[in-house]
């Protein structure tokens, strides 16, 4: 398959001769638990008897066997590093203190997170704080996933995706303070923000400087993550993202072209089609995950309104469809969603974010049979 020319197509919105297909090509659109291993099962292959519990923001890498056989055509290397001088540190098999200070239990499936390390902070308390130092990070680390996509961009015809290195602004001012503490001072401490997030941003820089110097030449795309939207509505406003948090999404993509000339993914849940415009004017050239039941962004709307000037990733329905469905609705959808969203290209196919363990292993397989089906450019 001509998968890196397709690519390319999709990107200029052309429409392709076949759809890009992801699975696990982002830590966005990845298979989270035990999902991965019950599809495996499911297809007759053999699995580990134990299975890894992966720390929070570690995405695991998706099995070639499942991949070759659902003709994905992504494949991702990297991750978010944890950097050695910082405030981690394990406190036992299921908690843990990660690189910014934020006390993690894990509850069987996710990591939930249970203490604020900067809750009701000063100015002061944020210039005390022990940030971490990306200057630590384990440069073997990092040339491991260098080489990996050197291997894969030369001696393959996969689109490679670097995945993020780093958190968002927003979303690590809402880990580190609280959500309502956060969005509180968004409104009444501007400058306790800008104090954070100038913080944040010149740790984004330098671990950018160290992953993309060694990974830039030899991937396709990369993503970022910082969710804005809950499934109705914004968590702030298109004018308090646009002066608060667009700037430092902004500066993060100009800093990041500065050292490869992959496309630029950015993922937020939830109705984000208020901020898509602004998105694009930041710099964000795929938009993920296109959640289909949050409000405003059903595929036609997104279609019509900015179809030509970003490329859609994403689509298939995650909370109901996928978990609930059977192979006759499935199909259905991903045949309407493919017509609306591939029309003239600018999609890329995927779940509307990763494969939960309540979606049975035959949903995920019809989802991507359909998708083949379906994806190819009519004669």
């Amino acid at each position: 398959m001509k998968r890196k020319e397709n690519f390319a197509k999709t990107l200029r919105h052309i429409q392709p001769d076949d759809l890009i297909l992801d699975l696990g090509g982002n830590p966005l659109s990845t298979m989270e638990g035990k999902s991965m291993y019950t599809v495996l099962e499911f297809l007759g292959y053999d699995i580990p008897k134990e299975i890894e519990v992966l720390k929070f923001g570690k995405t695991r890498r998706l099995d070639e066997r499942l991949l070759n056989y659902l003709d994905i055509d992504t494949r991702s290397v990297g991750e978010i590093f944890t950097p050695v001088n910082s405030l981690y540190e394990e406190l036992s098999e299921k908690e843990y203190i990660d690189e910014w200070g934020i006390k993690r239990f894990h509850t069987g499936l996710y990591w939930e997170q249970v203490s604020y390390p900067l809750k009701n902070a000063t100015i002061n308390d944020l210039e005390k704080f022990r940030w971490p130092d990306p200057d630590s990070i384990d440069l073997k680390e990092v040339e491991k996933y260098a080489l990996q996509a050197k291997k894969m961009f030369e001696e393959t015809n996969y689109i490679i995706c670097a995945e993020h290195p780093i958190y968002g602004v927003f979303e690590l001012g809402c880990w580190m303070c609280g959500f309502d503490d956060f969005l509180l001072r968004m409104i009444e401490d501007v400058e306790f923000i800008e104090v954070f997030f100038n913080k944040i941003y010149e740790y984004q820089k330098r671990v950018i400087e160290i992953y993309y110097g060694a990974l830039g030449k030899y991937i396709h795309y990369t993503s970022s993550g910082d969710d804005f939207a809950t499934q109705s509505s914004l968590f702030v406003s298109v004018e308090m993202f646009s002066e608060l948090i667009k700037p430092y999404l902004k500066e993060r993509i100009s800093y990041t072209k500065k050292f490869t000339e992959a496309t630029f993914l950015h993922h937020s849940c939830g109705s984000v089609f208020p901020l898509i415009g602004e998105l694009i004017d930041a710099g964000v050239e795929i938009l993920n995950p296109i959640q289909p039941k949050a409000t405003y962004m059903e595929p036609s709307n997104l279609k019509n309104n900015y179809g030509d000037r970003i490329v859609f990733h994403g689509g298939i329905d995650t909370q109901d469809l996928l978990p609930f469905g059977n192979k006759e609705s499935i199909e259905e959808n991903v045949k309407s969603t493919i017509d609306i969203l591939n029309k003239n290209g600018g999609y890329i196919f995927a779940a509307a974010h990763c494969i939960q363990e309540d979606v049975p292993p035959q949903n995920l397989v019809y989802m991507f049979e359909a998708a083949r089906k379906f994806g190819k450019k009519l004669a």
